[in-house]
C-alpha cells in the first residue's frame, strides 16, 4: 500500500495560480469573471455630472462629490496672499477679518482710511454697528427659544438617580424678558 500518492485533482484554477507563482505573477487572476459589469464613464478634470443622486466634479485628478457646504468651505478658508493687495496674509488679524471682508486686514484699515478721507465714513460705521447688533439679535433670539424648548422637569444625577426639578421662570415670563430684551438690543442701533 502506497499512502504517498496524491489522490486530489487539481483544478484549472490551482493550476493557473500555481502558474502565476512560479512566473512570479502573483497579483493576476485565476478565474474569468461573468455576470453584470459596471458601464465605465470617463469624465474630464472640472467636469460636473450626477451619479446615485449626488454631484461630483474631478479637481486634481482625484473625483470630490460636490455639497451644498462647498462655499461656506472656500469661505473660511483663508488663502495665502490676499486677493486685493497679494500680500502675504500671515498676521493673527488677517484670520479673523478675513472670513467676514475677504480681503486682509491691512486693506480694510485703508479702505476705512478713504471713508474718513472723503467723508462717507458715518454711513459705513453705522452700517456695520447695526448688522453687528442684528447678528447679536438674530442668536440670542435663537438661543432663548431653544431654551424655551428644553425640558427641564427631570435632572439625571452622576449616580444615575432621577431627580425632578420644578420652579423657574414659566414660558410667559421667557418670552416677556426677550422681548424686553429685544427692544433693549433694538435702541442700540443707530438711526
Amino acid at each position: 500500500m502506497n499512502d504517498n500518492v496524491l489522490k486530489k485533482e487539481f483544478s484549472k484554477k490551482d493550476v493557473q495560480r500555481a502558474r502565476n507563482l512560479v512566473t512570479g505573477d502573483t497579483g493576476a487572476r485565476t478565474t474569468e469573471g461573468i455576470g453584470y459589469t459596471k458601464k465605465h464613464e470617463h469624465h474630464e478634470e472640472g467636469e460636473v455630472w450626477e451619479e446615485n443622486g449626488r454631484k461630483w466634479t474631478i479637481k486634481n485628478g482625484i473625483k470630490q462629490n460636490i455639497t451644498k457646504m462647498d462655499k461656506f468651505k472656500k469661505m473660511g478658508k483663508m488663502p495665502l496672499f490676499c486677493p486685493e493687495c497679494n500680500i502675504l496674509m500671515k498676521k493673527e488679524l488677517d484670520k479673523k477679518v478675513y472670513p467676514a471682508y475677504q480681503k486682509c486686514f491691512d486693506c480694510i484699515i485703508d479702505y476705512e482710511a478713504e471713508l474718513v478721507r472723503q467723508g462717507t465714513s458715518e454711513e459705513y460705521f453705522k452700517e456695520l454697528r447695526n448688522n453687528h447688533i442684528q447678528s447679536t439679535i438674530d442668536s440670542y433670539k435663537s438661543f432663548v427659544k431653544d431654551k424655551i424648548k428644553e425640558s427641564n422637569n427631570n435632572f439625571v444625577t452622576e449616580a444615575g438617580d432621577v431627580e425632578n426639578w420644578r420652579g423657574g421662570k414659566s414660558k410667559e415670563q421667557v418670552e416677556q424678558e426677550l422681548q424686553e430684551g429685544l427692544e433693549f438690543l433694538e435702541n442700540l442701533k443707530v438711526k
